[in-house]
């Protein structure tokens, strides 16, 4: 979820039901600098919390240290080890899944940032394996909990399969069965009745939602409904969803304080809210190139009429 988990758009999902939130993901070398960059990755609101940041990197004793940091630095209420991501940059650099090609240097991190930010809780994302051949996810989660980690995420596929294909549940199931700690499943969550399937499914103790989440904020509503057992809400209509990307955008230009700059960065998330909107290459086509909150309102206004012609 890097570029879109920031903080506003993580107050949007939290305003929606989002129970538990995590930073985009942060270099453990970048905390040392305490750049700009950097700061604007661990900015986060106290109505955020619980709220945890996450970090990732392939160095135990600089990823401890900079957890350390972090912790004296924020105030987190937790913790979280990145060692899913499959996109090649961090993979490169030891980052990410690349980790779970060498449980022993799982264990190694896990165990110093661990002791690093006790009593701090450390938890840890995953993914069920680096390819077909070699899923050890059980022995991966097990690991993780030996050393103190106190919750594991494990997102249903190998780092080779990046987002494409299925997520393997039994997998997954298999994981919340081996371990003593909560494992939070992630993969394909794309509405309520996928969460109610899972949970029936499987033992997970929670739900992760990620890209589901990038045009469908509102799906964590739809999911807390139907675990509650209400009625789940209805989709937004077509206007009630521009209102939503118009507030995301008022948000954005007022937590960086340049409009050009801001509508500029929502580019990428207003690509993700025309998904599934009428006459949505043309759309996106406007969109990539809209400068001001008046231009897209502008945009908004012709693609509202146009569909309801």
């Amino acid at each position: 979820m890097a570029g879109v988990t920031n903080r506003v758009f993580r107050g949007i999902c939290k305003a929606w039901g989002a129970d538990v939130l995590t930073s985009e993901f942060v270099s453990a070398e970048g905390i040392f600098h305490r750049n700009k960059r950097t700061e604007e990755y661990l900015d986060f609101a106290e109505a955020e919390r619980p709220f945890g940041i996450q970090l990732f990197g392939g160095d135990a004793g600089h990823l401890a240290s900079g957890a350390k940091l972090v912790m004296d630095w924020k105030a987190p209420d937790f913790i979280d080890l990145n060692f899913g991501c499959p996109v090649n940059k961090v993979v490169s650099k030891f980052g990410g899944s690349a980790v779970l090609r060498d449980l022993r240097l799982l264990e190694k991190i896990a165990r110093a940032v661990v002791d690093a930010v006790a009593p701090a809780p450390v938890t840890a994302k995953i993914r069920i394996g680096w390819d077909a051949g070699s899923v050890n996810a059980i022995e991966s989660a097990k690991i993780l909990e030996q050393v103190g980690v106190q919750r594991v995420a494990v997102h249903g596929r190998t780092k080779d399969q990046g987002y494409g294909g299925e997520a393997d549940w039994g997998v997954i199931g298999a994981v919340a069965e081996a371990v003593g700690i909560p494992v939070v499943g992630n993969g394909d969550i794309a509405g309520a009745e996928d969460a109610l399937l899972r949970l029936k499914e499987t033992r997970v103790a929670g739900l992760m939602v990620g890209r589901a989440a990038m045009n469908r904020p509102w799906v964590f509503g739809q999911i807390r409904a139907a675990m509650g057992g209400e009625e789940v809400p209805g989709e937004p209509s077509l206007a009630e969803r521009w209102e939503g990307i118009f507030e995301h955008c008022r948000r954005e230009i007022e937590w960086r304080g340049d409009e050009n700059f801001a509508m500029r960065s929502m580019r990428a998330r207003l690509m993700a809210y025309s998904r599934g909107m009428p006459s949505g290459r043309h759309l996106r086509d406007e969109l990539g190139k809209v400068v001001s909150l008046s231009a897209l309102r502008e945009i908004a206004g012709r693609h509202v009429a146009g569909s309801e012609v």
